[in-house]
């Protein structure tokens, strides 16, 4: 699935392990570890580049910055506004890739001629959140980081969503379902951006190979007749197939389909659209008409 929409943001080029891209007005040189191939010229002396991200060999790294540019800026994609804003772990703020996901969760919103409550589990700055708040459900937010979820409601400010159409939350993602079960919540719709490893508040290790499944289950429960149940990863070697399977058996008690799909950006060097970027793959498990 190519997100190719975009206006805004493009990939100028890419290779040696990096990626040249354009966000707004402003050009940005990052590392992609899957980008292994050699790259049509030197991406490093592109004229308009602003800043590159150099890496550390003692891990993390830095901006180096060849060209000023604003500590923060918006793009936009449709009817959305997301602010971008280089960070100390060469992220922006926002994937791009994930436009394909947002139409078509915004799609499965629209048809479904009732109100639709979504969760949106490691919500991240809520480029999803605002996509399904913009079709008309009402979403419940929730990351761990206080910071990103901040930044998930100034999205939705700039994107025009109404005040009321967000729920904020700061919260572990297991534990905050394992409160709406015992309140008995339920939802229409989940998303889940679940991260590659990670450690929760009390020092607990999160895995995905080993505790995606078991979260899978759990979160389940707060389905009730379910319109769509979403998953991304950026998980280096997780397959799209693992994916659907894990949704397959998770969601066989209710009547729907599933599919997985690689998630790319076009690349707009001279290879004349031959070169897409990975960029990790999604399960969607949506409810038989």
């Amino acid at each position: 699935m190519i997100a190719s929409g975009w206006k805004d943001y493009e990939i100028i080029a890419t290779g040696d392990g990096e990626k040249l891209e354009r966000w707004g007005k402003v050009y940005l040189l990052r590392p992609d570890p899957q980008v292994i191939w050699q790259p049509p010229f030197d991406l490093a002396s592109y004229p308009m580049l602003n800043a590159r991200y150099i890496r550390s060999s003692e891990g993390g790294g830095k901006w180096k910055v060849r060209k000023p540019f604003p500590d923060e800026w918006t793009v936009s994609y449709a009817d959305m506004t997301f602010l971008i804003k280089p960070m100390g772990f060469k992220h922006t703020g926002l994937f791009p890739e994930q436009a394909v996901n947002w139409e078509k969760c915004a799609a499965l919103i629209k048809s479904a001629n009732k109100p639709v409550r979504v969760l949106n589990l490691f919500g991240y700055t809520g480029g999803a959140s605002v996509a399904c708040a913009k079709a008309g459900a009402f979403v419940t937010h929730v990351d761990a980081a206080k910071a990103m979820v901040d930044r998930c409601k100034q999205n939705a400010a700039l994107s025009g969503v109404e005040s009321d159409k967000i729920r904020y939350i700061v919260d572990d993602c297991k534990k905050f379902v394992e409160r709406e079960l015992r309140r008995g919540k339920k939802y229409d719709a989940v998303i889940m951006d679940p991260p590659s490893y990670g450690r929760g508040p009390s020092g607990e290790t999160w895995k995905i190979e080993d505790d995606l499944y078991d979260l899978i289950l759990l979160v389940r429960q707060v389905l009730e007749e379910p319109l769509f149940f979403l998953i991304n990863s950026y998980t280096t070697g997780l397959q799209p197939t693992v994916i659907r399977n894990l949704l397959s058996i998770a969601m066989s008690d209710h009547k729907g389909e599933t599919e997985a799909y690689e998630l790319c950006l076009p690349v707009s060097d001279e290879t004349k659209g031959k070169v897409l970027l990975p960029c990790g793959c999604s399960g969607l498990w949506k409810q038989s008409r």
